[in-house]
């Protein structure tokens, strides 16, 4: 098989107005198509795909490439686990282009058949199946990086390998506007974990995507470099306090924020949970691993000497440092400099395009900040680029590559860069990566979600 890769510039696509709704949750969108577009023509034909096939494609969202398929349809949603190599008892997000397909879904099969026959329940009598906890949510973080628990009706129109036997699933509205259009222009809602090999780093860009899946699915939607970096917040407001199942692009402090959830707790560890049927993707499994022994230092933890460094990879032939905050370059290693031909500082390549507002609106762009309203803003982060060197005067008969990257001191921009910095590392063949972690007191910050994926990833925990 065959796997192409499809740009799609979001600035492309056409024209998009709002329209606001009677429940003020989330704003009605719409896209007058520029249908001379290569970019609109690359989008229809993966969302053909996803309509007339079962196969599976990867698509750019704000957080990591997703694998989206026809979240109602069993041979389709199978096809994803089949593609990805993952666990069958493992559940899968849904993502929705609008609240009403979220709704429609949540009404359950007979609800939909009825409708579809003309029959109307009358007014007043419909009850909202989207429950109230959940609303300040929505109204405040979607379209986003959140996806929430809910309530899975017993005619559900999901296929049943979507929530691997539970009687939940999980949603979310993605920010990122390609996302959108795509799930709008297949008409179904898209199941969809990320688009790696399980157990891989989550990718960030298109060619991880092909890296990992190559052969095994037909399109990838290039979208360029993901905005945030780590998969999405999950939380659950079906229990008693409102818990956070995984953290991600919306943080404990956000949260808290928002009425009914003040008092929202921990429901996740920083460990696979061996034994235990996961509520939410990433509960159960090891995750985000590179090829490579992983050894993480906690913030706090004393960072060896040189010597003692040295004593950890003299049998190694190559070796990875991902520095955040305080590490020097290359842990203080004595180094030859030069050895990629490029000079010193500068340890991140950038690649930064900030689009504030890349496609035409009937509103001023400032107004699309409103928490209600589509943030239709493409960012492309800067992208980890490893600084080659090797040990000098070592003393020891074979040489030791040393590969750098410093991914700088706030946290957003190390979510924005840590799983393509490990896939960079790995790429480099090293064989053992040292990680500076970053401080995710409380799990407030998206720290948090840097550490927990981090935690997962490592072997060696300092």
């Amino acid at each position: 098989m065959e796997t192409d890769i499809l740009p799609v510039s979001p600035e492309n696509l056409g024209r998009i107005t709002f329209k606001p709704t009677a429940d003020d949750l989330v704003d009605e969108w719409h896209i007058e198509w520029a249908n001379d577009a290569v970019d609109v023509q690359n989008l229809q034909r993966a969302a053909y795909e996803l309509a007339t096939t079962n196969n599976p494609v990867g698509f750019p969202t704000e957080t990591v490439y997703g694998l989206g398929a026809d979240a109602t349809k069993g041979e389709a949603v199978r096809a994803i686990f089949q593609a990805k190599g993952r666990p069958a008892d493992n559940p899968l997000i849904v993502h929705f282009s609008s609240i009403k397909q979220l709704r429609g879904l949540l009404k359950g099969r007979r609800s939909t058949e009825e409708s579809d026959n003309g029959v109307q329940a009358e007014e007043g009598e419909e009850q909202d199946p989207i429950p109230e906890i959940y609303k300040p949510l929505i109204r405040k973080f979607w379209p986003g990086p959140l996806t929430i628990i809910l309530p899975n009706p017993e005619d559900s129109l999901l296929a049943p390998e979507v929530t691997a036997g539970l009687n939940t699933f999980g949603a979310r509205m993605p920010r990122s506007i390609l996302a959108l259009a795509l799930i709008d222009m297949a008409g179904c809602p898209l199941a969809a974990p990320s688009a790696n090999a399980s157990t891989r780093p989550s990718p960030t860009a298109a060619e991880h995507v092909k890296d990992d899946l190559n052969g095994r699915i037909h399109t990838i939607i290039d979208g360029g470099p993901c905005n945030v970096g780590v998969e999405s917040t999950v939380v659950d407001g079906l229990s008693s306090p409102p818990a956070i199942l995984r953290p991600g692009g919306v943080t404990m402090e956000q949260l808290r924020q928002c009425p009914g959830w003040e008092n929202v707790v921990v429901g996740y560890k920083d460990k696979p949970e061996h034994g235990i049927r996961p509520r939410a993707p990433g509960m159960k499994y090891r995750h985000y691993s590179p090829k490579a022994m992983v050894v993480l230092y906690e913030t706090g933890a004393t960072l060896p000497s040189p010597t003692e460094t040295f004593e950890q990879i003299k049998e190694r032939k190559s070796v990875g440092i991902i520095r955040t905050k305080t590490w020097p370059k290359a842990l203080g290693l004595a180094i030859n400099e030069h050895i990629d031909g490029q000079a010193n500082g500068n340890e991140i390549a950038e690649k930064s395009n900030s689009i504030s507002n890349p496609i035409n609106t009937t509103e001023p762009s400032n107004s699309l900040a409103a928490p209600s309203n589509l943030l239709l803003s493409i960012t492309q982060h800067q992208v980890p680029h490893a600084h080659h060197y090797a040990l000098s005067d070592s003393g020891i008969p074979h040489a030791i590559d040393v590969w750098d990257i410093d991914l700088g001191a706030q946290a957003d921009g190390v979510a924005r860069g840590l799983f393509s910095a490990l896939r960079e590392l790995d790429k480099k063949g090293v064989d053992m990566i040292f990680v500076e972690g970053v401080d995710d007191r409380e799990g407030g910050d998206i720290a948090a979600a840097v550490m927990n994926r981090l935690r997962k990833a490592a072997e060696v925990r300092i």
